[in-house]
């Protein structure tokens, strides 16, 4: 059965350059590429570097079929293979040479004037107020009370996010075998005032990470997932959860995650 294609590259020149090279052989090798998005494709690629990638998981919705990135930008950490290793990547795809690794997502819950409003990312959820404030959140986990936060924010990080913004902020790098959140705490404030846990908290997937604010209800309170940004005021609640959905990454026989990590930051 000939296998269905999707490409989606950004659009810089050598994005492009290495889609119509990769389109050319494809062809050859007869595969059907489709020229628009389609659930029944049976691997989308991915062309860019790592925000491409989470801009393509989500205009799509989060894709259910494999994908592969081809590492166009700058760290590449989700991207799998590079421009000058198209023959590699459909050999090994054509004699089915390859793992698919599942990678987690994390979902925030607000709630506000009786609504409830969902987001997901794959990377990580970031609570935070405006430019200008401190924020004052009531932290509980699996409905027990924790702390009253004050600081710039919190950042909960899938293992696939430990890598990016979590790490930035000395959170730990996560293998992403492991099913777990990470709270990470942006500037918390540690004073005879206020008293904020100042590293990183990890929580296992079934547990509930429960946040109330504690401010003026005029306030605006930002939510943040992977990049994109919504904000709220008169929030009653928030809730971040461990989510049921996930995507998969094609890797490699040659994929290590800590060797990857090696080449990537040390």
């Amino acid at each position: 059965m000939e296998k269905k294609i999707f490409i989606y590259s950004n659009e810089s020149s050598t994005s492009k350059k290495t889609e119509k090279k990769l389109r050319d052989k494809l062809d050859n090798s007869g595969f059907t590429i489709l020229t628009k998005y389609d659930d029944s494709a049976d691997l989308l690629v991915c062309i860019g570097g790592d925000g491409t990638f989470l801009e393509t998981i989500h205009r799509f919705d989060f894709p259910q079929m494999p994908i592969i990135g081809i590492n166009t930008g700058h760290l590449g950490f989700f991207q799998e293979i590079m421009p000058t290793q198209l023959d590699d990547f459909i050999f090994n795809y054509t004699q089915g040479r390859y793992a698919l690794q599942p990678l987690s997502t994390v979902k925030i819950r607000v709630k506000t004037g009786g609504v409830y409003h969902e987001h997901t990312g794959l990377n990580e959820v970031l609570i935070r107020g405006n430019a200008s404030y401190s924020i004052h959140l009531n932290i509980s986990i699996g409905g027990s009370f924790i702390e009253r936060f004050s600081g710039d924010g919190l950042l909960i990080a899938t293992p696939a996010g430990s890598t990016a913004y979590n790490y930035s902020l000395g959170g730990s790098i996560v293998d992403p075998r492991l099913n777990v959140l990470q709270v990470t705490p942006i500037a918390p404030m540690n004073t005879t005032a206020y008293r904020s846990f100042t590293s990183s908290i990890m929580l296992p997937s079934d547990l509930r990470l429960g946040v109330v604010p504690d401010m003026d209800e005029s306030s605006t309170i930002c939510i943040v997932y992977d990049g994109y940004a919504v904000e709220y005021k008169k929030i009653d609640e928030m809730e971040v959860t461990y989510s049921d959905v996930s995507v998969n990454l094609m890797r490699f026989e040659s994929y290590d995650f800590w060797t990857k990590v090696k080449t990537k930051f040390l």
